[in-house]
């Protein structure tokens, strides 16, 4: 398992250990992480729609240095 995959893991289980210890229900938490995928489909999705920004070459990016 990738360094990120492990992460991704550590970070999920200690959202639903703090949401549970919380008080919020096993259908709360369905809430919440239908909520979150929500949220990252129209982030994807209007990433979708954002116009491309072509690679700028150092020097066009710091054109002082």
């Amino acid at each position: 398992m990738s360094t990120d995959a492990k992460a991704s893991k550590i970070l999920a289980r200690t959202f639903f250990n703090q949401l549970r210890a919380s008080g919020y229900t096993p259908t709360q938490v369905i809430g919440v992480a239908t909520e979150l995928i929500d949220l990252v489909t129209s982030d994807i999705r209007e990433e979708g729609r954002r116009p491309e920004t072509p690679d700028l070459s150092p020097e066009e990016a710091y054109p002082s240095l």
